[in-house]
């Protein structure tokens, strides 16, 4: 049986994409691919934006945004958006990370989100992520990403620690080691191997230069200057243009394809870059044919955010003014001009009147907050209720919770059957055990910032949070066609299933 091929692309795009700066520039290739075009939020997108136009942006290089515009939009009109995230628990290298124990050279890390971190340990892992570099008078962000094993957090061995749990203290347990002491004797960053020529060099580069002023510590006394040389080697640039980074571990073992048949996914950061990848790959599939905005109304819209494991609050977040900006943005954009076009639906805003245009698009539009679900797990059955225990490559699970960790509802429950039966993928419904913690979403807090109409779901997957998951290769493709039926369609489907 040959693999789904867009499990396959999948792979790849995880693959390409260890830290959320990476996963933004993985979509950003594939939109660039498509026809969208890049533009900010800083300019004016009056001159620049166009109904039939397809467009995406940025913040802080970790959340994107990409939408189109229907050829028969009008202002107040609405928005079809699938709202997904770019993170996932992972160990962050910290701002002063050089450490010494007995001997060995270790990285200081802090934990990102709720991570399984004992199954962190024993793994083979480096360093990937964001760094600030000088150029010239200004200082621009380059990505780097080190294919090659640099760190392993072991663990201790079984005759020395005879409990059945393992638990390991975040604090003093959970650094790496990345190398021997005795070795960094001769390998500083720019140094020789020869202690004293090394010592005169400095000494007389100290002699021939002004001291400068810097603010904080030097990043060679903050780092080992093999990190340092390691990230410069990566990016082709002098230590020196080092200014800062924001890095993080993972796991250098690649995504790939498993099972008897092919129907796994074995992967880092399936949550949430599953429902990333699909999200994405959905709108760009619902605009391949040239036509498909000439009748359409409404904006068809996808939405990255960074931060949602620890919560959103950031700049960057779900939480922030992200979305309620680029919707009140596009709500009062104008439409076509052409007299078909007049024709073709309600006519909001002809009279310069667009102070209530963002209103109504809030009030027409429809979020899916998509963030991966739980599949039932074979050895632990009874942690699930056994009327919503979802099958893996079974379709994409519908997340219902009456305390509203989930933002579900009937009319948004019919509403994405319809796009199911269109696109002919299956669903799956889950309500957690009602002794058991609820996990939630982006969906909850952006429906009541927007009192829009959002539905939760997400394809089910096991060990969420492990550095090391699992999903079916049947879903990836489900939730795509789900997506573009959504996009493709809402714009049909909305006033039918009207509910003030």
């Amino acid at each position: 049986m040959a693999p789904n091929p867009t499990a396959l692309d999948f792979v790849d795009f995880v693959n390409a994409s260890p830290t959320p700066f990476h996963a933004v520039q993985s979509a950003a290739k594939r939109f660039e691919k498509a026809g969208f075009q890049l533009i900010r939020e800083r300019d004016s997108w009056a001159s620049t934006l166009r109904p039939g136009g397809k467009y995406y942006l940025t913040r802080n290089g970790s959340s994107i945004v990409a939408f189109t515009i229907g050829r028969k939009w009008r202002p107040g009109n609405a928005v079809a958006i699938v709202g997904a995230h770019t993170d996932s628990p992972c160990l962050r290298v910290k701002p002063v990370s050089k450490k010494n124990s007995s001997g060995f050279l270790q990285i200081g890390v802090e934990t990102y989100g709720g991570g399984i971190w004992h199954s962190w340990f024993d793994r083979d892992l480096s360093l990937a992520g964001r760094v600030l570099v000088r150029d010239g008078d200004n200082f621009v962000q380059k990505l780097v990403k080190v294919d090659k094993p640099l760190l392993r957090i072991p663990t201790l061995a079984i005759h020395l620690h005879r409990q059945s749990n393992f638990d390991p203290n975040k604090e003093k347990e959970l650094f790496p080691i990345a190398g021997l002491a005795a070795k960094e004797l001769n390998k500083g960053a720019g140094n020789s191997g020869n202690k004293a020529a090394d010592e005169e060099k400095e000494k007389k580069e100290d002699e021939e230069e002004d001291p400068e002023f810097t603010p904080l510590s030097d990043m060679k006394e903050r780092h080992h200057p093999q990190v340092l040389d390691t990230i410069a080697s990566e990016l082709d640039i002098d230590v020196s243009a080092i200014v800062d980074f924001e890095l993080v571990l993972y796991d250098v073992q690649k995504s790939c394809i498993g099972g008897f048949n092919d129907e796994f996914v074995f992967s880092p950061r399936l949550d949430n870059l599953g429902m990333t990848y699909c999200s994405v790959e959905g709108l760009i599939t619902s605009v391949k044919d040239d036509a498909a905005l000439d009748n359409d109304t409404t904006i068809r819209l996808t939405v990255c955010f960074d931060h949602e494991e620890i919560g959103s609050q950031s700049a960057q977040g779900a939480h922030s003014n992200l979305m309620p900006a680029v919707i009140r943005r596009l709500s009062v954009l104008p439409g076509n001009r052409d007299a078909n076009s007049d024709q073709s639906y309600e006519n909001v805003g002809h009279e310069g009147d667009d102070a209530t245009a963002y209103e109504q698009t809030c009030s027409r539009s429809f979020l899916v907050s998509a963030d991966m679900a739980h599949s039932v797990h074979p050895n632990y059955a009874e942690k699930y209720e056994p009327s919503h225990s979802p099958a893996m490559n079974a379709g994409t699970v519908i997340k219902i919770n009456a305390n509203q960790r989930y933002a579900t509802n009937s009319p948004g429950i019919v509403l994405l059957q319809e796009c199911a039966r269109s696109a002919g993928v299956p669903l799956q419904l889950f309500v957690v055990r009602n002794d058991s913690p609820c996990g939630s979403t982006i969906g909850p807090g952006l429906a009541a910032a927007l009192g829009m109409r959002t539905l939760d779901l997400g394809n089910p997957q096991l060990s969420m949070h492990s550095i090391r998951e699992t999903g079916g290769t049947e879903d990836v493709g489900y939730a795509v066609r789900l997506f573009a039926d959504f996009f493709q369609n809402y714009g049909i489907l909305e006033p039918r299933i009207l509910v003030d």
